[in-house]
């Protein structure tokens, strides 16, 4: 099972949310034929929450940062120039899909200064 990503406060509900996003997210990558071109790819369930609407209804829910990276030698790397058609597509089935999260965004921040790893 793949490492997932959480910061804040660990429970077991946003390890659930997180799981749920992270399993949509690998799948429309590898439907897209995006597998073996990523060097890394995974979502992160951010400590921050934000007001949305979900049909007649305000929420408070999880931000969702998706991340995904091609390197050569690990030490630098830089995002994956995902096509906007797909993040959009990932981005409403997450939303859709997951129970609990209402933005999902994508980290666009190579290497050095960043490191691969979600914080």
């Amino acid at each position: 099972m793949p490492a997932l990503r959480q910061s804040g406060e660990i429970t077991r509900e946003k390890l659930d949310i997180l799981r749920k996003a992270d399993a949509i997210y690998l799948e429309d990558i590898r439907k897209a034929g995006l597998y073996d071109v990523i060097r890394q790819a995974f979502a992160v369930l951010l400590s921050v929450r934000t007001v949305g609407v979900m049909g007649d209804y305000r929420t408070y829910d999880h931000v969702c940062a998706l991340r995904a990276v091609t390197s050569v030698d690990g030490m630098t790397a830089d995002f994956y120039p995902y096509d906007m058609a797909f993040f959009g597509r990932t981005a409403t089935r997450i939303i859709n899909e997951v129970k609990g999260i209402n933005r999902v965004v994508y980290d666009v921040t190579s290497k050095p200064p960043d490191t691969i790893e979600g914080e």
